[in-house]
């Protein structure tokens, strides 16, 4: 036997063998849609008893192993089942032949067969025969099961009739001896008549009669059988059998104790109209189940607990089998096939390291030269075995080993997909996944140099398969969670290698769909470059929006008409640890600082950086970045403009890098600090720009208080003299200025004024309001020096040009203002309602620097 069959277990050795298959021309869906209701049919139970019929079908069976037979009855073929198509009568002789030819393949160990004719009708149909049956097409054949049936009692009849005969055997001496078929050339010659020879006789006999009994669901029997067998074999040194006979003593051992099964089979189909009557099996023999002496359903209970194996002495048993079968270089597939039964009924205990050793023991066992899908198959096999017992990390090898067989040099047409399917499987041994988000919880778990290793020939069979979308991702994937184990070697040759990839199929943010249905996220490039603090900035002094103050000074609040409310002053400042305290305006440029590192020993450039944003329309103004090798923090401005208004939340940044696009949220990026990533947009501002006819003073009487744009002039004048200074209003934005406010401030002089040291006039200024975009307006200040002094000649007067106070629309109304003139002054021998003092300054939001 040469062709092992790795999904053996222990309850196998209860069932019958039956093989199904085509003759001639069946599709392959016809076929399997047929072959997968026959194997529905698996279990039958036998009427008036506790006895059960198992099936176990095959489509494919090597016939050299049908050989093996009488060495264990489970694997000889008792059973053919073929299914064929014929469309016309003058081709049905033919297909009959070819039928016969089929059988005679397994004919010396077939109970029984069947043949299923699918597309023949007329007289041919009409005549009954027991062992075909014919059906118009592969819909109209509802039957198919019940044929089954009828099938299965018809191996029961036969196969409880062997059994009664080897078993009832009064031959004595004339008891034939078994043989394997490396065997019989070395039994030619012996003397039959020795002692030695019928014990070895008897002893093989009994081992096959209680593969018998255990087939016809006659447990307790078969244990007493293998008990007898496994004496008179030891006695003769009889190893091969021996280890056979002990192998079927686990086998029913596991069969009593485990009735739910160790190879993990479901769906079975218990019939419950399918049941056998009793005496049917023995009508070809009257009085047959009398003539042992033992009536097969009183003996259910008979040496229960001396003749079952305990769960422990099962496996010292499955030791010493498997030691006897090592002994025969014929036997490797019996031996491994041994270990596989053992390794699974092992898992059950849960005892995994036992179960380890009889696995490492399979990986040794020397068989055959190999075809390279046998060796794909045996390590697929091993690695399902060892996730089986809980060695991860072992199956995940073995798995990867057959993932190198599909594509060996030796194959001509490698199978990379098989292969690439392969070690996608094998992932969760090694503790990798494909999602990037498991790899910012906590430290990096399992070992790095292996997992890269695995994530470069993923890379190459994805690239193998014709898919270069895949090599990217996987590439990606590597240098985004395996930054940090790498070296700046291996950080110049993936980069390298991902720029040539992605000059063919950019990286993209799309998840990608397998055809096996699994979806690989997106890898965005979360540390190319490093990100550490985010911080949304305030607009510039001169385009910050200040709320309009009234004639006194204190600020109009559009939140509550009354003056103070401690539960409305509460819920503002848990307004404010929820949001910015400051505002962006529709319209102007907004911007967010980052402080970013680059890890990579080279120069990093990043492409279209840009920000992410949700809540209102932003237009984002992507920007490249050149950020020299291992740069330290390195700050970088983004910026956007909000085009409507709300508020808005900063999520993240995109970039490009390498040609890979990359989305990176916030809440990804682990150990950012943030000062909060929420802010309000206000509708946009006008804007006006101011200048006037005097030149500007070398120094600043009043420095300013940091939310005012201000200037200083300078202007000398003697006493008594009158000097005019004339104020030009510019409005750049897009927005009308409805509101203008000019106020004077005297400041502390030594001197004292007399009179009208400032006066000025609005009127044909204020109708010119409101002011439109791109229009001018222009009012004069008369400037008067009356001072009041016995020993100067003149006075140089430092004016400051704060006094005129042009303030921008309140929060909540932009476009609604009131004109209001308003007059500070500490009247010094002047009379009241003089408006004398410094220039005011000039409030507005637009970036100019010193106005004049």
């Amino acid at each position: 036997m040469s062709v092992p069959d790795y999904m053996q277990c222990a309850e196998d050795h209860q069932t019958l063998l039956v093989v199904v298959q085509a003759v001639g021309i069946v599709s392959e869906e016809n076929f399997f849609r047929i072959y997968k209701r026959i194997c529905s049919v698996s279990q039958l139970s036998v009427r008036d008893s506790q006895r059960a019929l198992f099936i176990r079908y095959r489509h494919h069976y090597p016939p050299e192993n049908n050989e093996w037979g009488d060495f264990q009855t489970h694997r000889k073929v008792v059973g053919l089942i073929t299914i064929t198509d014929c469309f016309s009568a003058k081709d049905w002789p033919q297909t009959f032949e070819k039928f016969h030819v089929q059988k005679e393949i397994y004919g010396s160990t077939l109970y029984d067969s069947r043949l299923f004719v699918f597309g023949l009708q007329g007289d041919v149909t009409e005549q009954p025969r027991p062992d075909v049956a014919f059906y118009p097409n592969y819909d109209d054949c509802d039957s198919v099961e019940k044929r089954i049936e009828d099938f299965i009692e018809s191996l029961f009849i036969v196969l409880e009739s062997k059994r009664l005969d080897r078993a009832t055997d009064k031959s004595g001496d004339k008891i034939p001896l078994l043989c394997v078929p490396f065997e019989k050339k070395d039994f030619v010659g012996l003397d039959t008549d020795s002692r030695h020879y019928k014990k070895r006789c008897q002893g093989r006999m009994r081992k096959h009669v209680g593969d018998l009994c255990l087939q016809a669901g006659m447990l307790q029997d078969a244990l007493v059988h293998y008990h007898m067998s496994v004496e008179l074999l030891r006695s003769v040194n009889d190893f091969l059998w021996l280890g056979a006979a002990l192998e079927g003593l686990c086998s029913a051992s596991v069969i009593s104790h485990y009735p739910g099964g160790t190879g993990g089979k479901t769906g079975t189909r218990r019939l419950q109209g399918g049941s056998l009557p009793s005496e049917a099996a023995n009508r070809h023999r009257p009085g047959a189940l009398t003539t042992n002496g033992i009536n097969p359903d009183t003996s259910a209970e008979i040496g229960r607990a001396k003749n079952c194996l305990s769960p422990e002495d099962i496996i010292d048993k499955y030791k010493e089998a498997i030691s006897y079968y090592s002994k025969y270089k014929n036997a490797g597939v019996i031996e491994l096939e041994a270990c596989v039964k053992a390794v699974r009924v092992l898992a059950i205990q849960k005892r995994g390291m036992e179960a380890s050793e009889f696995l490492q023991n399979a990986v040794y066992i020397n068989l055959r030269q190999l075809s390279e899908e046998e060796k794909i198959q045996r390590y697929s096999i091993l690695s399902e075995l060892y996730e089986l017992i809980g060695f991860h990390r072992k199956s995940a090898f073995f798995k990867r080993v057959a993932a190198m067989q599909c594509v060996a040099p030796s194959i001509s047409e490698p199978g990379w997909r098989a292969c690439y399917k392969l070690l996608l499987e094998t992932l969760p041994g090694y503790s990798l996944s494909l999602d990037p988000k498991d790899f910012n919880k906590g430290t990096h778990r399992g070992w790095a140099a292996v997992q890269m290793r695995l994530l470069h020939e993923l890379v190459y069979a994805s690239r193998r398969m014709g898919n270069p979308a895949l090599s990217v991702r996987h590439l990606s994937f590597l240098l985004q969670t395996m930054l940090d184990f790498l070296s700046d070697q291996e950080k110049k040759d993936v980069t390298q290698s991902l720029e040539n990839y992605t000059a063919k199929c950019p990286g993209t943010m799309e998840p990608i769909t397998l055809p096996d249905g699994l979806t690989l996220p997106p890898v965005p490039f979360t540390k190319l470059p490093i990100v550490r603090c985010v911080k949304l900035l305030s607009l510039p002094t001169s385009l910050r929006p200040q709320k309009v103050k009234s004639l006194l000074g204190q600020t109009m609040s559009t939140k509550s008409p009354f003056i103070y409310s401690p539960i409305i002053a509460h819920s503002r400042g848990e307004e404010r640890n929820k949001k910015i305290d400051f505002q962006w305006v529709q319209g102007d440029v907004c911007e967010v600082q980052l402080m970013v590192y680059n890890p990579m020993p080279f120069e990093l450039r990043v492409e279209n950086m840009g920000l992410l944003t949700s809540g209102v329309e932003f237009e984002s103004l992507p920007a490249a970045l050149s950020l020299p090798a291992e740069s330290g923090l390195y700050p970088v401005t983004l910026v956007g403009v909000p085009q409507t208004t709300g508020m808005i939340t900063v999520n993240g940044y995109h970039t490009t890098v390498f040609g890979v696009f990359s989305d990176c949220l916030l809440d990804n990026l682990p150990g950012v600090k943030t000062s909060g990533s929420t802010v309000e947009v206000i509708p946009a501002l006008p804007r006006l720009q101011i200048s006037t006819s005097l030149p500007r003073s070398a120094h600043s009487l009043q420095p300013s208080s940091g939310d005012e744009i201000t200037t200083n002039v300078s202007v000398q004048l003697y006493n008594g003299e009158t000097q005019q200074l004339v104020i030009t209003l510019e409005n750049i934005g897009l927005e009308p200025l409805e509101q203008l406010e000019v106020t004077s401030k005297l400041l502390t002089t030594k001197e004292k004024l007399s009179g009208d040291f400032l006066s000025w006039k609005l009127e044909e200024t204020l109708s010119q309001f409101p002011l439109q975009p791109g229009k001018v307006a222009t009012f004069t200040v008369n400037i008067k020096a009356k001072l009041d002094f016995s020993c100067q000649e003149n006075l140089l007067q430092d004016l400051s040009d704060d006094g005129v106070s042009v303030s921008g629309f309140p929060l909540s109304s932009p476009f609604r203002q009131v004109v209001r003139t308003r007059v500070e002054s500490r009247p010094t021998n002047a009379s009241e309602g003089s408006k004398s003092g410094d220039l005011g300054h000039l409030k507005n939001h637009h970036p100019f620097g010193k106005h004049e």
